[in-house]
């Protein structure tokens, strides 16, 4: 299918908003020593917000005031389309008590062990959404393959 039989459209900010709150995970996107940096998140809807966990470390001191960007994406109506949401905005450690017992309800589940202490919230500038027609073929690969020495 080309671009002209299968447009991209645009989503409300409402529809965002909603696959977000459906989505399971998704990546986060700032600078790290003045390089681009990618990281895998798990966030949660917080009252027009989103909220993750990390560890003291280099995402949570350089996402600290920061421009950051969110993303996430799926698949809806039975696979036949994808979607992708962006979130752009500025982060910031949640430190005030009653800001951190508001949050700790959310599902919020580390994915790997160790200490995720850090509550942090991404406080939107914009939000933009699009979906598209799932080309019909062999589903997407999940994972990536082994290299054998074979």
């Amino acid at each position: 299918m080309d671009s002209e039989t299968t447009p991209t459209s645009f989503l409300p900010v409402h529809t965002c908003w909603e696959l977000l709150r459906d989505s399971a995970y998704g990546r986060l996107a700032l600078c790290v020593d003045g390089h681009p940096e990618i990281f895998p998140i798990n966030a949660q809807v917080d009252h027009g917000t989103l909220v993750f966990r990390t560890a003291e470390g280099s995402k949570q001191r350089e996402a600290e005031g920061a421009s950051i960007a969110f993303e996430a994406d799926g698949v809806m109506n039975d696979g036949s389309q994808a979607w992708s949401v962006v979130v752009k905005g500025h982060a910031s450690t949640i430190q005030r008590t009653a800001e951190l017992m508001s949050t700790i309800h959310l599902p919020l589940h580390p994915w790997e062990p160790g200490r995720k202490d850090r509550f942090m919230r991404i406080v939107p500038t914009s939000i933009t959404g699009r979906s598209f027609d799932v080309v019909p073929g062999p589903p997407p690969q999940q994972g990536v393959p082994v290299a054998s020495d074979e």
